[in-house]
């Protein structure tokens, strides 16, 4: 009995041993490897780290299960967009201004223009707390008339507490890299670990990046507000035209009338310049150059020339007297 009971507190001290004895086996076939081999036995060796936690690394007993991150609420994404027709734009737009900051939100994006009847218009992004959206989107709409409202909300629970617990346990895992880092005596240990070490860096910061992306969407609502001008309505009547309507018309068509004259004249203008000018050269340059005609001769007969026609003497009023 005696012998019995001497020899059971030694199994525990006997695991621990053989566990030990494998840990030393390793690290020796990885300083007699060359370097080849020595950069997948560093990996090998992260890789045996990692197991190394786990059930062994605590005596043989066996670890308490991954709790679940518990969130005091559920992570939700709420936005909303409004289309509102106000009397004066930039009074309206200082007071969606005014009821983010004095939720606790702020401005993201603004944007004003006019369209082609001069009606000014604007869009801009508010970001609130979650816990002030829905007294500011109510504020919000009794500023105006309400053209379009649409509002969606997104449960994204289950993936906040994925990405914490990714996040856990990437950086857990940098952790033990680094600890075998320190411990590491080959070069070729050193530079493999290394480059394990900035792989699982780069995945620890794309998955920072993704639980502050959700953060700060679960955490601040966005509105997206757009604001236009109401169009100014004219008195209702009979719609006849009256004499000024008349006059006005009338102006109008003179007015366009001239200035299509005007578009027409400046645009022969430069054709009848160059008109003018080749007429001026003609006359001027060209014509006195040209040869003279010359008067045909007489034609020739065997008498001699002939005589060239003369008109007829007129006969004479009185007639000679006889003797």
């Amino acid at each position: 009995m005696r012998t019995s009971r001497s020899t059971r507190p030694a199994r525990p001290a006997r695991a621990l041993a053989g566990i030990l004895l494998a840990a030393s086996l390793a690290l020796a076939g990885c300083g007699g490897a060359d370097d080849t081999a020595g950069g997948g036995s560093a990996k090998s060796a992260a890789d045996g780290a990692d197991v190394a936690a786990g059930p062994g690394a605590a005596g043989g007993t066996k670890p308490a299960a991954p709790k679940t991150p518990r969130l005091a609420q559920n992570a939700v994404i709420r936005t909303a967009s409004l289309t509102l027709q106000v009397k004066d734009v930039p009074k309206a737009l200082d007071q969606a201004r005014a009821a983010a900051e004095d939720a606790g939100g702020y401005v993201g994006k603004e944007s004003t223009g006019r369209d082609a009847d001069g009606h000014e218009h604007t869009r801009v992004v508010l970001r609130v707390p979650a816990a002030r959206y829905d007294a500011v989107l109510a504020g919000l709409q009794g500023t105006g008339r309400l053209i379009d409202r649409t509002a969606q909300a997104e449960d994204v629970t289950d993936q906040v507490v994925d990405v914490d617990s990714r996040v856990k346990s990437q950086r857990a895992s940098v952790d033990r890299i680094r600890a075998l880092m320190d411990r590491a005596t080959k070069l070729s240990d050193v530079v493999a670990l290394e480059g394990e070490l900035s792989s699982r860096q780069a995945d620890l910061e794309a998955l920072l990046a993704q639980q502050a992306s959700l953060k700060d969407r679960t955490s601040l609502a966005t509105i997206t507000l757009s604001l236009s001008e109401t169009p100014v309505r004219k008195a209702a009547g009979d719609g006849s035209p009256g004499v000024v309507d008349a006059l006005s018309g009338g102006w109008h068509v003179f007015v366009t009338m001239l200035r299509w004259i005007v578009l027409a004249l400046g645009a022969a203008l430069p054709f009848a310049a160059c008109a003018a000018l080749l007429a001026l050269l003609w006359l001027r340059v060209v014509r006195p150059r040209l040869p003279r005609r010359r008067e045909p001769a007489p034609a020739m007969t065997a008498l001699g020339p002939l005589p060239s026609a003369r008109p007829a003497p007129e006969p004479s009023a009185e007639r000679p007297d006889r003797d």
